[in-house]
């Protein structure tokens, strides 16, 4: 398929996944590196009683926790 073509099916508002190959799609900035922690023991028992209480794994919940409190803070600057 031309780049025409593909530029117009897209600006059409057609479909056009089944012309993309996504299998190296990825979102920049979003990639995962692992950070070590260390909590207080008081703090550990809290998010413990959090995770099992919402029903959600540890990195889950601290990763959304985490988020929220940097999306306020954009918002806010």
């Amino acid at each position: 398929m031309k780049a025409e073509e593909f530029d117009t099916k897209f600006d059409n508002g057609e479909n056009i996944t089944e012309f993309i190959d996504l299998s190296n799609v990825h979102r920049p900035g979003y990639e995962q590196k692992s950070v070590n922690i260390e909590f207080p023991i008081w703090m550990i028992q809290a998010l413990e009683h959090e995770f099992k209480r919402l029903g959600v794994t540890s990195d889950s919940i601290i990763k959304l926790w985490l988020a929220e409190r940097l999306d306020k803070k954009i918002i806010t600057n």
